[in-house]
């Protein structure tokens, strides 16, 4: 993540430190922005986490749809009212062939995935996350309240208010300062649970 390219904005204070990824359309269901002020309100998340997220453009011009267009404004308003600079990193798109070296990477580094939307019909990103190793927070409104098993195999979210959304990955922090196998363990059954539960077959 230290490349610069103008199609990526952000750069990291502090490389090692783990990574909050995300990665969805930008639209308002998707519900980005509300991971970013979540990250914005959290002392503690940005203590412990930078923030990663690929989605879309990070040119306003460079999109035609107006909800999109509205995210990725506001986007920018956030990254400046919580003074993100130095712990954010915001990528274009990735294409699918690529995605599952990028969960890998993020995993290496011990770092988590989040899907913040507001509703999920099914929650795809959340199967490949976890089959690649990373600890998951998914909403529970959706499909994700049937993949994950909470607690076990991953955490699920209120992703209603940004407050809500960090205070649950505040307890995850918690949590691993405790038992310092616990980022492991939900590592470990998130692959299991894919594998047994939701493989090709």
């Amino acid at each position: 993540f230290v490349a610069q390219s103008e199609d990526i904005m952000g750069t990291l204070d502090d490389p090692d430190k783990p990574a909050i990824f995300t990665m969805a359309r930008f639209d308002k269901i998707k519900n980005i922005t509300g991971l970013i002020e979540s990250f914005g309100l959290s002392k503690k998340l940005q203590a412990h986490y930078n923030l990663v997220f690929a989605a879309g453009t990070i040119r306003i011009d460079d999109s035609k749809d107006p909800e999109e267009r509205q995210e990725i404004h506001k986007a920018y308003q956030l990254i400046d009212k919580y003074d993100l600079h130095g712990k954010f990193r915001w990528l274009p798109s990735i294409s699918k062939l690529e995605t599952g070296e990028v969960y890998r990477i993020i995993a290496d580094h011990r770092g988590i995935f989040v899907q913040p939307a507001l509703f999920e019909a099914f929650g795809l990103t959340v199967i490949e996350a976890m089959a690649s190793g990373l600890p998951t927070f998914g909403p529970k409104f959706g499909g994700p309240l049937e993949i994950i098993e909470y607690g076990v195999s991953g955490l699920l979210l209120n992703t209603s208010k940004p407050e809500l959304i960090a205070s649950s990955i505040e307890a995850f922090i918690d949590q691993c300062g405790k038992d310092k196998d616990y980022w492991d363990t939900i590592s470990r059954n998130g692959v299991q649970r894919v594998a047994t539960s939701f493989n090709w077959k």
